[in-house]
């Protein structure tokens, strides 16, 4: 058997960083487990590819039918292989508002105010514009600005701005209210995943052991203790000794289902599918919560913006060139090139729905292939009230987990993408983007209150932020305790986004990143000596 003094479990946004921590002085043997593979090839690190993705880089799950839409099954795709979901996501780096974090303080979880996690984002970013107050210049993490943005996009900028909203140039700096260009996680004009900021640079390592196409099947409890992790990797079954400690990074999904296949969780739902209940843990798989997200489209016959045409397809395979030399030019774009914060609510403690301009026509998230060249707009709510859940399928650590969002099932979400719909649709027709020709694919009555809800459920869906199935507190039917170790087990940690008490305001990669490597500090702390 071979063992190790930590065994991570997942690759991805947080768990690379979690191991690069904890191996990163040489003094601890540490075992890296993903399911995935490398996810080192050239349409993984070449932004504007992202829609030619290879199958293997993406879990694509489909969630159960949602009463609150209707019946109607989501989708809900996420990372796989090394990088996780920053290795397929859209690049956008946004840490959340400083509130967040000091409501998570506020509601017992020590340690994780502001004050506290600003460090951390600091020390981990190289942002292109330096090191100040609020951002880091000399970390392991790229964070640049587009390189070759769409004039249109910028258009939707100027268009919000004519409403008086407010224009900004960085949303993690002083402020996150206002419209502008997002800054994304790439390096000369390439991804630049969590992976390949904090595990490439460790490869090779004595004390660092990467295994690819490790998918796990069950933690080792034994009296009430993490030992290890079974595993299997092709037809082989093997078990890993952790002798410190079990670093749980599998995902808002994945967490929650390892923990259950594990014995760790509902004893019923456990009973259910023959698994003994180790540790009854009702909190693990629920207050699953997500940025519902409503959008529309619009056709602009423009070479600027993706779309499947003869010519767009000419225009991609000559950026492609491009990009192959220079690192420069439409395949630099990650799509969701610009957006903006928005209050609606006057009493808001913070921007309540966040927009994304796309530079391509999505529909049914990329999946249905179009010849029009256009754009999306979209609105997501921020702090969403609606909850859902994960829980098994079966007891086949191969199986999808079972999903369940339950998009906009309280109705103060509802009324808040109304509203944040309606200042949409204001920013359209607004000049300059009012003034591009721009054709509605899906024209509506904002003002008839009854077709605008109606036009909702049938196509929000995910903007791909799941958070909380795993959630921290001060309690003991939290999962984890304020420095991630779960309750009721000793010598395991949870590090991921499934952690978060309650979902951040903005995009989820960021603060993933962060949480590992907090964990890992945590972990370090826990088992010195």
């Amino acid at each position: 058997m071979d063992a190790f003094d930590y065994v991570v479990i997942g690759g991805g946004s947080a768990g690379s960083a979690a191991a690069a921590k904890l191996a990163e002085d040489g003094r601890r043997r540490v075992c890296l487990l993903e399911a995935g593979g490398e996810n080192k090839h050239i349409f993984t690190r070449t932004p504007g590819l992202l829609g030619f993705m290879p199958e293997k880089s993406t879990y694509k799950f489909d969630t159960e039918p949602m009463e609150s839409l209707g019946g109607r099954i989501g989708y809900q795709p996420r990372g796989r292989g090394l990088g996780g979901s920053s290795a397929v996501n859209g690049m956008v780096y946004i840490r959340g508002n400083p509130w967040d974090y000091d409501n998570w303080a506020a509601l017992g979880c020590t340690g994780w105010a502001w004050e506290d996690v600003l460090p951390v984002f600091k020390r981990q970013e190289n942002n292109a514009h330096g090191a100040d107050a609020y951002h880091g210049g000399s970390g392991p993490l790229p964070v640049n600005d587009l390189i070759s943005p769409s004039p249109i996009g910028k258009a939707f900028v100027e268009a919000a701005t004519r409403l008086q909203l407010p224009h900004n140039t960085d949303f993690n700096g002083a402020r996150q209210e206002g419209f502008g260009v997002y800054q994304v996680t790439q390096g000369n004009g390439e991804r630049w995943s969590a992976a390949r900021a904090f595990v490439e640079p460790l490869e090779g390592r004595p004390n660092f052991d990467i295994r690819t196409g490790a998918m796990v099947e069950k933690i080792e409890i034994e009296d009430g203790r993490a030992t290890g992790v079974t595993i299997r990797r092709g037809r082989k079954r093997e078990t890993i000794r952790a002798n410190a400690g079990v670093i749980l990074s599998a995902g808002a999904f994945g967490s929650p289902q390892i923990l259950m296949l594990s014995g760790v969780g509902p004893g019923e739902e456990l009973r259910r599918h023959g698994i003994e209940v180790k540790l009854e843990k009702p909190a693990v798989g629920a207050d699953l919560q997500d940025h519902c997200d409503y959008l529309t489209s619009y056709e602009l016959n423009d070479m600027s913006l993706f779309g499947g045409s003869l010519r767009g397809i000419i225009a991609v395979a000559k950026a492609f060139i491009e990009h192959r030399r220079h690192r420069t030019g439409l395949l630099t774009s990650n799509i969701a090139e610009t957006g903006g914060f928005a209050k609606i609510r006057p009493d808001a403690p913070a921007p309540d729905v966040q927009y994304h301009f796309m530079r391509a026509i999505i529909q049914d998230h990329g999946r249905e292939k179009l010849r029009e060249h256009g754009y999306s707009l979209h609105v997501c709510v921020l702090r969403p009230e609606s909850r859902g859940w994960v829980r098994l399928n079966s007891a086949d650590p191969a199986d999808a987990p079972a999903i369940n969002p339950n998009f906009l099932s309280d109705e103060r979400d509802m009324e808040l993408m109304k509203e944040g719909a309606r200042l949409m649709a204001r920013i359209a027709d607004t000049p300059p983007l009012s003034e591009t020709g721009a054709k509605d694919r899906n024209p509506i009555d904002y003002d008839d209150d009854d077709a605008l809800e109606a036009r909702i459920r049938e196509v929000s869906d995910t903007i791909y932020h799941p958070v909380g199935t795993c959630r921290m507190g001060p309690n003991d039917n939290d999962v984890v305790d304020p420095t991630l170790k779960a309750r009721g087990i000793e010598g395991l940690w949870v590090a991921d986004a499934s952690i978060m008490p309650r979902l951040i305001s903005g995009n989820t990669n960021a603060p993933s990143i962060m949480i590992g490597e907090r964990c890992a500090d945590f972990v370090k702390a826990a088992t010195a000596g």
